[in-house]
Order: structure tokens, then sequence, then C-alpha cells
């Protein structure tokens, strides 16, 4: 995830916007760079790869006296991880730095390119400044010019601006993205997209609220909503203890991620889903010709995801799908045909077994995808294609966030091709509208977590777990049951719940927790008909649906959906928060569980 730090006093600025750039590394980025002006002179650097690589660039740069500054470290989007790229960005006189998306960047390019504005760059906040400088020239007024530009986007973002025509002001808005202000008693002020930069520097902060903008400058902070109405900033102390503010005060990073997942959802549709249909740039129209088929191949939840996929893809674009786990694909002696499109997931983009499948399924011709989170990494590079997740850093061992942005994707991807094959209009409308409620149905309800908290305490012990669900919710089961086993060490299996009684169910009793997913929308009744049979050789149930279930010894309920996506990924949530407070509970670290590893770069 790309990150902002600002600057406005008169200490040693190169070294505040360089450690805290520093501090959001754990983020992950591709580039870096700063601009600085003082006493109207404006310096920019830029570099591509890690921090270090820009601090070669700036060895010589020795800024002094009053000045303002804006540093960002990027994580692609829009347009490869190239210097042109890299953030700031800039017009005749002023530079921006970005994070988010700008959904109408091209409709703005355009227009700019018409009036004689020249890009350089294929990113979507180059028009952010260019947008600045022409209606700077129109209203001589820079702050009624940022306010203007700002009022012309679509999408999510948070934007530091700084200019000649204001050399002493920093320019600012947030919408959808992060954005804090923080102070100090020596009058300086800090900008930062989270709090770690800003520990040991501010001593108050404020967190901005979406569709604000404003700008600041010694001794003045100026924030106005989108009615032009001003705001009287809220102060708030500031932690000093970093790691807990990487953590955002909530107890391990795993938690903090979970609840994330609203926020890098958005991050992930943003760009791609529209309200008449869904975009991937990435791809070009020649790209899929001759595709007949589609073979899935990753590890662990990466595989989770893919099997899911496979659900979605053969659903709506009617394209067989095939799912391989990649350990097993490397020796098995595939038949493989060059009308397969060969998919690869991994988080890290150095899993191991799914690089070697990769690399096996170029050697046979077959064109490539990969839906990854690292930009840069061995199979980014490896693959013909790439869709980013855009979940940002994950340390917590167990994968929460990047497999739902690896759903996402994969959902979007399935859309992709049902568009390319002609999907109904009622369909694609109904599908879209779904994906657009995701992010908000994820945001993590109060009474939701402390109800799961209460009934951990329940499931501490027996004999072990069955997750079970019919169709994609199969997977999600095998997901649920991962969660687990990977941070409370607890025996936990997935099971598609028809073959239940097909062996399984010998091992009933009391002793036996079962976690049964049951969807409203995908054969409610089948999942029923397989739980009762479960009950009635006392297996204890706790049942996560939509709808209250009489013989079920727990329930946790979730909203009523029309659409069973949308019941799939708050289902997600549910059995991610209760793994979480199982292991909690039991006093396991559950951001490094033993034995594993968050990037499996060996067999």
């Amino acid at each position: 995830m790309c990150g902002i730090v600002g600057y406005i006093g008169s200490n040693d600025i190169k070294e505040f916007l360089i450690e805290g750039l520093k501090e959001l590394e754990y983020r992950g980025y591709d580039s870096a760079g700063m601009a600085v002006i003082t006493d109207e002179d404006m310096r920019v650097f830029k570099a591509v790869g890690k921090i270090r690589n820009l601090e070669e660039k700036i060895k010589d740069f020795s800024p002094s006296g009053e000045g303002v500054g804006i540093a960002h470290t990027r994580w692609a989007t829009h347009g490869k991880p190239t210097e042109l790229n890299a953030h700031p960005h800039l017009g005749e006189f002023s530079y921006v730095v970005h994070n988010g998306i700008i959904e109408n960047y091209k409709e703005l390019k355009k227009e700019l390119e018409k009036a004689g504005h020249r890009f350089v760059s294929q990113t979507d906040t180059e028009t952010v400044v260019h947008l600045f400088e022409h209606y700077l020239k129109e209203l001589n007024d820079p702050f009624r010019a940022f306010d203007k530009s700002v009022s012309r986007l679509e999408g999510a973002y948070a934007i530091l601006l700084i200019t000649k025509a204001a050399p002493d002001t920093v320019f600012f808005a947030k919408n959808g993205s992060p954005l804090i202000i923080g102070k100090n008693e020596k009058e300086e002020i800090f900008f930062a997209s989270s709090d770690a930069p800003l520990i040991g520097h501010a001593s108050e902060v404020t967190y901005l609220e979406d569709k604000t903008r404003g700008y600041c400058k010694k001794e003045q902070i100026s924030i106005f909503d989108e009615s032009g109405k001003n705001i009287k900033p809220d102060f708030k102390p500031l932690t000093a203890d970093k790691e807990l503010a990487q953590k955002g005060g909530f107890r391990f990073f795993m938690e903090k991620e979970i609840y994330e997942q609203s926020r890098v959802i958005s991050e992930t549709i943003m760009g791609r889903v529209k309200s008449d249909g869904v975009e991937l740039e990435e791809l070009n129209r020649e790209f899929l010709d001759g595709i007949e088929s589609i073979k899935i191949c990753a590890c662990g939840t990466s595989y989770h995801a893919g099997l899911s996929g496979a659900y979605l893809i053969e659903r709506l674009s009617r394209i067989p799908a095939h799912v391989e786990i990649a350990s097993e694909f490397r020796y098995k002696d595939p038949v493989l045909s060059d009308k397969t499109l060969f998919v690869v997931i991994s988080q890290s983009g150095e899993t191991a077994d799914t690089l070697e499948a990769l690399k096996m399924a170029k050697r046979s011709g077959l064109k490539t995808l990969a839906i990854c989170n690292v930009d840069n990494s061995s199979i980014v590079r490896e693959a013909d294609i790439t869709l980013l997740t855009r979940a940002g850093i994950e340390k917590g061992v167990a994968s929460t966030k990047a497999f739902a942005t690896q759903m996402m994707v994969l959902w979007i991807f399935a859309l992709y091709l049902a568009q390319k094959r002609g999907i109904n209009p009622q369909t694609l409308s109904k599908e879209i509208d779904a994906i657009l409620h995701i992010p908000k149905l994820l945001q993590v309800k109060a009474g939701l977590h402390e109800k799961i908290k209460r009934l951990s305490k329940r499931y501490l012990h027996g004999h072990g777990f069955f997750f079970i669900g019919r169709d994609i919710f199969y997977p999600l089961a095998l997901e649920g049951a991962l969660k687990l086993k990977e941070i409370s060490y607890l025996h936990a299996e997935g099971y598609p719940a028809g073959e239940m009684k097909h062996g399984p169910i010998a091992l009933a009793d009391p002793e036996l927790f079962t976690i049964a997913l049951m969807p409203k929308n995908l054969l409610y009744e089948k999942i029923k008909s397989n739980v009762e049979e479960l009950s009635a050789r006392d297996s204890t149930i706790l049942a996560i649906s939509p709808e209250p279930f009489e013989i079920a010894d727990d329930f946790i309920k979730i909203e009523s959906h029309d659409h069973y996506m949308m019941e799939y990924f708050e289902m997600m949530l549910v059995v991610q928060l209760l793994a979480l407070e199982i292991a909690i509970r039991l006093g396991n670290d559950v951001d490094m569980p033993r034995n594993l590893a968050k990037s499996v770069t060996v067999e």
C-alpha cells in the first residue's frame, strides 16, 4: 500500500521525510520519492526499489531554513514501477503525492491534454497536479484552484500538494484513504497516512474525515468540508509506542488486518468495477483469444481462493476451470494445452512450488496470469500478466486480507471473462451491485465481534472441528479450518457437507464441533439436511447463517442478503474472528504461530 508523509517547519526536512517513509515500509512499495521547497527553491528526487536507493540519491542534498516537503512510497496500480511513474508528480511548478485511485483520471487526462498539458507518466495521480495548475491560471488563488480540482475527482484519495505559487503551504485532501495531521510545540506541522511516522515528532494529531480538504502553513491549519464550511480540527494526544501505532490499537496485526478488509477491498475494486461493467486495464483484448479453459495453481490459503474462483468462473463465464495444488502439479506429469490459461495465486509472489508450476506452464507455451499481492516479486516478473490484489503488507502469518482481496480479484476476473463472452446485462448488474456492497459489509460490527469473543470460550477443547459447506462455501470451510489450525493448534478439517455421510460422520459426538456455513441464497435446504444428520449424532453445532437454526447449539447471525457472495464474505469475516478469539484465549502468539512462515520459499 502506498505511504505518504509531509512536513512544514525549519528542522531537517530531509531527515523527517526519509525516516517517515521508513516507518511505512511495512505497508509494501516498489518506488519512493520526495519533493522539497525551501526559499522558493524546489527539488525532487525519485528512485525505484527500496528507500535506500532514494537515500543514495539525496546524500548530497542538504535543505536548510523554513520549508515544506512531501514524500511517498508507491505501490503500482496504474503504470509500471519506474521513476517516471513514482511520486511526487510534477506540473510546471507544483508537486503532488497521492494514495488511492482516481477513477475518472482518463476523462480528466483527455480534457487536460486538449488544453495543452503534457503528461509524462502512466499514472492516475499526475492528473491532479495538472488539474490544479489549470485552475490556478483561471482562478489565481491556490486554495480555490486546489478545492476545485479536488471537487472534480472521483474515487479514493489522500493528497498532499506543494507549489511555488504558495511555497510555505501544503494543500491536502482526503476521501477513502487515511490522512493524519500532526503538530508540536515547535510550530512544526506533519502529515502521514499512518500514526507511525509521527511518533517522536508530533505531540497531537487529528484524523481527517472523508470529503475534507484544506491547507496548512506555519501556525495555521485550515480544514473545510466539501461545501466549503470551515471545520475545527479535533487534535488528540499521540501514543509514543510505534508498534502499537502500526497495530492501530489492535491486540495483534492479524486482528488489525481483519478490520482492514473493508478498506483494502475498496482499493481492490477501485478503477476495476464501474456501474456498467468491469475493466481490467492489465488485460488487452487479444490476450484471452483462443482460451478454452483455465487451470488455477496455488498453495494453502491461495489454493482455497482458487477453488472458490473456479466456481465463480464456471458459473459466470461458462469456461471450464480446474484447480491444482502447486506442490502436486509439479510432479504429476500434467497434460497441458496452449488453449488453457494458466493462473497462479500467491500472496508473496515468492511461493516456491507455485513459482515452479508457473515456469512449467510457460515452458509448455501456455499464457500465464498471476494474482499477487507483491509487485516486482518473482511470480509477477515471470507471469505474462499480473492482477495485483492491493491488500498491502500482511504481517500476520495467517492470511486474512490477502485472501479477501484474492477472492475479489477472482470475482472481478470471472465477470471480465463473462463480459467478453456476452453475459446477460441483468446478471452483470446484479453481480456489480453485490461487489460494490462488499466493503461496507466487511466493516466489523462491535456486537458481532463481542459475540464471537464470548462464544470462543466454549470451543477450546474437544477432539476436533469440522467446517462444512456446499458449493463455493466448501472452499470457505477449508479456509476456516486452516485459519483455526494455523493459530490455535487445534485439529480442524474442512469438508463438503454432502460428504459427511460417506465416512466422517463416524466421528460425530458432543466433543466434535461442527461449524456449519449455511447461506440462504445457495443450497440452503441441502446444507440444512446435512447439519441435521450431524446433530442427530450429537455433534455440537455452531451455525453461521442469516436464518435462525433451531437445533444449533450456537448461532451466529449474519445479515440477510440477496446474493450468495455477500454471504460468503460475511461468513469469511466470522470464521476469521472465531479463529482469532479461540487462539487468543489459548494464549497463543497469533501473529507468529509456531512452525509457520509468511512466505514459503522452499518446497
